[in-house]
């Protein structure tokens, strides 16, 4: 990796990597990098139908874009089947969530201004400790963030622990 002035250059596996427990999350750029002004991760979501619950960013927009495979993507309650290519932007305050529709699919998740890295690395370490409800209610309102809806049942599971 070089950084500096002159800007920042990550190769291939160079960038910083949060194991989520269901899913894994890449940082490629985060407040540090970027004087605050965005961060963008790429997230791999093996299983389908495995999602996040509704919720909502007080501080950030969310834009995504489908890298591999489909995402069914809920905004407002507005569903749409997302496949590789697709753009989605999550204005700031807008309610939305969204589901792997196909095994392995791939996106970048960026948000204006920069967010959302430490809520990740604060739910990696919940899940692997058995992360509940509640903790996520308090991880989530650090990153000002409210969950708004039900938590799904994969969300919170460690998918390398043992039940």
């Amino acid at each position: 990796m070089a950084s500096g002035r002159s800007g920042i250059v990550r190769r291939p596996g160079e960038a910083r990597t949060i194991d989520v427990g269901g899913f894994g999350v890449v940082v490629l750029a985060d407040a540090s990098d970027t004087e605050a002004t965005f961060s963008l991760i790429e997230t791999d979501d093996p299983d389908v139908g495995a999602g996040p619950p509704l919720h909502v960013h007080r501080d950030a927009t969310e834009s995504f874009y489908v890298i591999e495979g489909s995402y069914v993507m809920v905004v407002d309650g507005r569903e749409t089947l997302c496949e590789a290519g697709s753009f989605v932007l999550v204005p700031r305050g807008a309610p939305h969530t969204f589901r792997n529709a196909s095994a392995g699919s791939r996106k970048l998740n960026l948000y204006t201004p920069a967010a959302m890295v430490g809520y990740f690395d604060e739910l990696a370490a919940g899940i692997a400790k058995g992360l509940d409800a509640d903790g996520l209610d308090a991880i989530a309102a650090r990153f000002a963030m409210d969950v708004v809806g039900e938590i799904p049942d994969t969300y919170l599971v460690d998918a390398d622990r043992p039940d």
